[in-house]
């Protein structure tokens, strides 16, 4: 129905999470209207990503290493290279805007494990889509007094909740979950931060 370059972008947007076809279609339809100069903005601001953006190899935090040493060859984020967060507090979270959403509420000051998805079965492929390998290792080689399970209140999230707190037990570290607060369902990186805040001290 459509040009071939059309459709291939409609389909490499289709991918982005919460992004259909529907959606994806207005995106490109959007973007052969842009002004030259704003699309060339666009190209550039997609190559500086992939060129100066870095993957932290402790956390898995996105960052870039020239807003903070200027150290090109830096492998560690902000987060985990600064010597006054808690490092016997671990929090575990799904995604980097949930990372962003705990940040924000200036209550947490320990260290942080992006997994990079959810599971919704114990299927070994299912496994796979998150980084539980490197999670235990951090776990075993840390030093943590805590561990806290900062996934959503959805199924998926509590179905990888238990994966998790089943995988570290043998560790022996205190394992604790957010409070009450949070609805049923929702996601940590739409909760206002007097909610957020509060699930984090009314943590069990």
């Amino acid at each position: 129905m459509f040009p071939r370059s059309i459709q291939k972008l409609i389909d490499l947007f289709s991918k982005f999470p919460t992004v259909g076809p529907r959606t994806a279609a207005r995106f490109v339809f959007y973007l052969t209207k842009l002004p030259k100069e704003k699309f060339d903005e666009l190209l550039n601001s997609l190559k500086d990503l992939r060129q100066s953006i870095k993957v932290c190899s402790s956390c898995f935090n996105p960052f870039d290493p020239s807003e903070s040493l200027g150290k090109a060859e830096e492998i560690l984020c902000p987060i985990c290279r600064n010597n006054s967060r808690d490092k016997t507090l671990f929090c575990i979270v799904e995604k980097e805007t949930d990372l962003i959403a705990i940040e924000k509420t200036k209550k947490y000051k320990g260290l942080y494990f992006i997994l990079g998805g959810t599971i919704s079965g114990l299927k070994k492929n299912d496994k796979e889509k998150i980084r539980i390998e490197e999670l235990k290792q951090r776990v075993r080689n840390g030093n943590f007094q805590e561990v806290i399970i900062a996934t959503n209140p959805t199924v998926e999230g509590e179905t990888t909740a238990l994966y998790i707190e089943r995988e570290i037990k043998p560790f022996n570290v205190k394992i604790t979950r957010l409070g009450q607060g949070l609805p049923a369902g929702g996601e940590l990186e739409y909760a206002d931060e007097e909610t957020l805040s509060s699930a984090l001290e009314g943590r069990k």
